[in-house]
C-alpha cells in the first residue's frame, strides 16, 4: 500500500475506534491525547480554608481507576464526609448522576486554558444533573460522600488535559502528589483572597435558578427564579475582594409595584431580595461601589 493510502487508512481507523479511556467504569471519560499531562491551571484543596485531608494517590490490585486520580480521605479526628465540595479553580461546573454506579453524583470543572476537574462520590450537589454554572476559584459544587461505586465516604478527583488525558502526579496548593504517595494538604481555598464561597443558588435558597446575570466592576448581579412558587431573587456577588467590607446593593421590582432594595456594607454579597412575581415583568439590578446595573422591564411571564 502507498505512504499516502496507508496513512488515510490510519487516521480512519483512529476516528472509528477511538482509544479506550483509561477511567473504564467512569461516564464520559474523554480519549488520552499524546503529548505532555501536565495539567496548567493553578488549584487549591478542594476544601473550605485551613480544612487537612489526605490526598492519597494510591496503587493498588486491582488499580486506582483511573490511575492518577486522587482519593481525598480523613485526616486527624477531622472526619471528611459531609465536607462541603470547591472547585479547585475558576471555569464552568457541569453536573452529572450516574446512580448507584461509577462515579455517582459527580461534577466536572472546564477551566479555561482547556483543562478539567473531576470531584465524584458526591453526597449532593448545588445544582440538579443535566445543570451547569460558572464557578470561581473556592466556589461550593456539592459536599463529600459515598455515592456510585464507592465503599466509604471520600472524595474522588482528577485533573486531566485539555485532551483528556490523568495527570498522573496532580498538583493542589503547590504539593505535588505522584503515584504511590500519601500526603496531608491543607487548604488555602476561600480563605477570602480567592474567589466567593457562595453561589447565587446558595445565597437565594432551594429551588431557585439562575435565568439571567449582569457584570458590575468587581463583582456580577443575579436573577434567580423558583417556578415552584413564582419568586423572582436578585443578588450581587463579589468577585475581587471578597472578604472585605464594601458598598454593595441588589433590588427587584415588579412592574407596576414599588421596588424592594438591600443595601448596606457586606463583604461577600448584598441580598437576597425575593418577590412573587409570577407571569409579571419585572426590573432588577444591584451595585458594587459607584458601579451598578439596571435592567429594563423584562423576563415577562417567567
Amino acid at each position: 500500500m502507498k505512504p499516502t493510502l496507508l496513512a488515510l487508512s490510519v487516521a480512519l481507523a483512529a476516528a472509528l475506534f477511538p482509544q479506550a479511556a483509561s477511567a473504564a467504569a467512569s461516564p464520559s471519560s474523554s480519549s488520552s491525547a499524546a503529548g505532555s499531562t501536565q495539567v496548567m491551571a493553578s488549584h487549591k484543596s478542594p476544601f473550605n480554608c485551613g480544612k487537612t485531608f489526605y490526598a492519597n494517590n494510591w496503587i493498588d490490585t486491582p488499580r486506582h481507576n483511573p490511575e492518577g486520580s486522587i482519593d481525598w480521605q480523613t485526616y486527624g479526628s477531622d472526619a471528611i464526609n459531609g465536607e462541603p465540595v470547591r472547585a479547585t479553580a475558576a471555569g464552568t461546573a457541569y453536573f452529572n448522576d450516574a446512580g448507584s454506579t461509577s462515579y455517582g453524583k459527580w461534577v466536572e470543572v472546564r477551566h479555561g486554558d482547556g483543562t478539567r476537574t473531576r470531584y465524584a462520590h458526591l453526597a449532593t450537589m448545588v445544582r440538579a444533573a443535566g445543570g451547569s454554572m460558572s464557578v470561581s476559584q473556592g466556589t461550593q459544587i456539592g459536599t463529600v460522600g459515598s455515592t456510585g461505586g464507592s465503599n466509604a465516604p471520600h472524595l474522588h478527583y482528577e485533573q486531566r488535559t485539555s485532551g483528556g488525558a490523568v495527570d498522573t502526579s496532580p498538583t493542589v496548593e503547590g504539593v505535588t502528589v505522584s503515584l504511590g504517595q500519601k500526603k496531608a494538604v491543607t487548604s488555602t481555598n476561600a480563605c477570602g483572597g480567592g474567589g466567593n464561597p457562595y453561589t447565587p443558588e446558595e445565597v437565594c435558597g432551594s429551588g431557585y435558578a439562575t435565568i439571567d446575570s449582569a457584570a458590575v466592576t468587581g463583582g456580577r448581579v443575579y436573577l434567580l427564579y423558583n417556578s415552584g412558587n413564582g419568586y423572582n431573587c436578585v443578588t450581587t456577588l463579589k468577585t475581587t475582594n471578597i472578604g472585605s467590607p464594601a458598598s454593595m446593593s441588589a433590588f427587584l421590582e415588579p412592574e407596576g409595584s414599588n421596588r424592594t432594595t438591600n443595601s448596606g456594607s457586606f463583604s461577600y454579597y448584598a441580598g437576597p431580595v425575593k418577590r412573587s412575581a409570577p407571569g409579571t415583568c419585572v426590573k432588577w439590578g444591584g451595585s458594587i461601589g459607584s458601579d451598578s446595573y439596571t435592567s429594563p422591564f423584562e423576563h415577562c411571564g417567567s
